[in-house]
């Protein structure tokens, strides 16, 4: 029998007790990983694989603005999957406009800037560490939710700039470009969560830095272009402050 895909590694994966993260725990946990479910719910996390039996893993309590405290957690992570996130849907108080951005957008940053300086300070390893960012595609698209929408956008051009200077040897940068699938967020998604998370993992598998699971096709179309002119841009018309 082959290795399994993520033997040896430790995977931490942001809102945890969602549908997606609970789906990508098991998937990962199929595929070998070592588990470290981040999330802001005080109810302990139990899930149970396909045969029964309990899915072993270690549960770490945070909330957003409070990314600095996982330094110790992170530190012991080979990948971090940045998944949690807000959706005010038709709220566009001042007080959904402030959570919007602060989940959706600026605790990505901190957090990618986070993880991004524990790999390129460590020892080279053999196997780079990764971080893979859920965007969705309300990055590009409407979401029938404004904040949403605005928010999702910000986290996608910041993950685009900060790449510029972030990735390298030591750290693989991948973009999760999800559509609909049924959650908190969004109970008549079209997708199941089981499905997104084996996506997820078969596109990774591929070694693919865009990672994108939607039933629309213009997606697959339009995500590659909007990700590249973007990298063009950023490149042209900015430059890091230690260049």
């Amino acid at each position: 029998m082959s290795e399994l895909p993520f033997a040896g590694r430790t995977v931490a994966v942001t809102g945890a007790s969602g549908s997606l993260g609970r789906a990508l725990l098991l998937e990962l946990h199929r595929q070998g990983a070592a588990l470290v479910a981040l999330t802001s719910s005080d109810a302990p996390l139990c899930l149970t694989s396909a045969d029964g039996q309990v899915v072993p893993l270690e549960q770490v309590r945070w909330h957003c603005g409070a990314e600095q405290d996982l330094q110790p957690v992170l530190e012991r992570c080979d990948v971090l999957v940045i998944n949690h996130g807000f959706n005010s849907h038709a709220d566009r108080s001042a007080e959904a406009v402030q959570r919007s951005l602060e989940v959706n957008a600026l605790s990505s940053w901190r957090l990618l800037e986070l993880f991004a300086g524990i790999a390129n300070a460590a020892p080279a390893h053999s196997v780079a560490r990764e971080l893979w960012m859920n965007t969705s595609e309300a990055e590009i698209q409407a979401a029938v939710s404004p904040l949403y929408e605005i928010s999702k956008r910000l986290q996608g051009q910041l993950l685009s700039l900060r790449s510029l200077d972030l990735a390298g040897p030591q750290l693989r940068l991948r973009r999760l470009v999800l559509g609909p699938f049924r959650s908190a967020l969004n109970p008549i998604g079209v997708m199941s969560a089981s499905f997104v998370a084996r996506e997820i993992l078969r596109q990774v598998g591929w070694n693919w830095g865009l990672v994108i699971v939607t039933p629309n096709p213009l997606t697959y179309l339009l995500m590659p272009l909007a990700s590249f002119s973007r990298w063009l841009y950023f490149k042209a018309t900015s430059q890091s402050s230690t260049s």
